[in-house]
């Protein structure tokens, strides 16, 4: 018998559930979805996030100019970036228009650009700094300095849970830790358990994923014992200090943590995909935890986060050919798959995915501090770079804006990281000036006090 969360705290011993759910103020502990302001066309999001910095020139926005202008100086004054640039660097990579619409799509992308016509492709993202920590936080919180909630905690409090068994919010990290760590998924003040979870999707087996997901010495009938003897302990604890959010999460997260031990396993293992679906999204870690995606929201999470790997894979500093084919190899197959399997399971029109990095790069060519030594490489930048959206009510085979002739700065439609929070809300049924939460006398919100609905993307 599958128990709701509600049920479980309300048949709870010790009155444990009016407790927890009553010793707190408004809906703070309560994971049940607020009323959207309008219908939604996204019922969750898959955020694929290339972090360490997509070059736009070489990827969905070709430049011929910058082609023409190799060798030469560009025509910029103060476009400052984070390390000293010299003379424009051409894209070693091809690029071809796809699909009916057209969309030009460079040749490290070829899975990927047999979905152009699904794709709405922005040329016109800015962010204030060419700082990977600080970007990082802009595109995840909306906020660069400031502790604040990442979109996904506002998604999944906004949203609520549609599966108990396991988190609302997950994000999925090869090998380590992105700059910055998990001050990317944090809820900073709204309630603990709409926190990311971490999972270390480089281990293969889906036991290893989660530490102590099962109890090698006890059986399920004793840990049940265990579990109830703490659930009444916590309820005696919680009762002498109502009103205390902190200690409210950390309860959650025990009956969260056991109720994982029902579905995670089976959620988190590709293996038991047909033979044809593994061979279609092809192997290694990126292409295994698009995978892993497409399972979770197919089992109800609401957001999937898929980082590329530790620290920044696309910091193309150096050798912006080789290193950029590389990584590109290591998620296009991958990326191509999840668009062809959540259409082929009439997934697409309802699930939001979103392809992006922290910021792009330099049209010109990397040089070191004291302006010697330039690299074939690219330095950040934040004045203008491209991603895309599909599915989840995006108008597909569309691009929007437009950056300068040589793909510095976005100059046509510019859309910033407070305008894209606030298209995917929107998406998702919520008015961003409306989704507001009271902390510290102030009502928040993911947008802050900026943020357009980036209206020519919706279909």
């Amino acid at each position: 018998m599958h128990l709701s969360r509600r049920d479980f705290l309300r048949t709870s011993g010790m009155g444990f559930g009016a407790v927890a759910l009553a010793g707190l103020l408004g809906r703070e502990g309560s994971t049940a979805p607020l009323p959207s302001h309008f219908p939604a066309r996204a019922k969750r999001v898959i955020h694929v996030f290339l972090n360490g910095g997509m070059s736009q020139v070489d990827t969905f926005d070709p430049k011929p100019e910058l082609q023409a202008r190799g060798g030469q100086r560009l025509p910029y004054d103060n476009l400052q970036t984070e390390r000293k640039t010299g003379v424009a660097l051409p894209s070693p990579f091809t690029f071809t228009r796809h699909g009916e619409s057209g969309i030009p799509i460079s040749d490290l992308f070829p899975h990927l650009a047999r979905h152009a016509d699904d794709l709405a492709v922005i040329r016109s993202m800015h962010v204030e700094l060419p700082n990977h920590e600080m970007s990082l936080m802009l595109m995840n919180t909306g906020h660069m300095r400031q502790v604040r909630p990442s979109f996904g905690s506002w998604l999944t409090w906004g949203l609520g849970q549609e599966n108990d068994n396991l988190p609302g919010f997950i994000a999925l990290v090869p090998g380590g830790m992105p700059v910055g760590g998990a001050g990317n998924w944090r809820s900073a003040f709204l309630p603990g358990a709409f926190q990311g979870t971490h999972v270390d999707t480089s281990k293969a087996d889906p036991s290893d994923l989660i530490d102590h997901i099962r109890n090698p010495r006890l059986s399920a009938d004793r840990q049940r014992e265990q579990f109830d003897l703490l659930r009444s302990l916590n309820a005696r604890h919680l009762e002498e200090r109502p009103g205390e959010a902190p200690l409210e999460a950390r309860i959650r997260s025990f009956e969260l943590a056991y109720r994982m031990q029902l579905e995670a396993t089976e959620a988190f293992d590709v293996r038991q995909e047909p033979a044809h679906i593994l061979e279609m999204y092809g192997e290694g870690p990126q292409n295994r935890q698009l995978l892993m995606a497409r399972r979770l929201v197919e089992r109800g999470v609401r957001f999937v986060q898929t980082w590329h790997g530790n620290m920044q894979p696309w910091d193309s500093h150096s050798n912006i050919r080789d290193e950029h084919r590389k990584v590109a190899g290591e998620c296009d197959q991958g990326l191509g798959a999840l668009l062809a399997d959540l259409k082929a399971r009439g997934m697409l029109d309802s699930t939001l995915v979103l392809c992006t990095g922290e910021f792009g790069r330099t049209p010109s060519v990397e040089m070191g501090q004291d302006g010697a030594g330039a690299s074939q490489g690219r330095d950040h930048n934040h004045w203008g770079f491209s991603l895309w959206m599909a599915g989840g009510g995006v108008k597909g085979g569309t691009i929007h804006g437009a950056t300068d002739d040589f793909g510095f700065r976005a100059v046509e439609n510019p859309v910033s990281a407070h305008d894209l929070h606030a298209t995917m809300l929107h998406l998702l049924g919520f008015d961003h000036t409306r989704l507001t939460y009271r902390y510290a006398g102030r009502d928040f919100r993911l947008t802050d006090v900026e943020g357009e609905v980036v209206r020519p993307i919706l279909a």
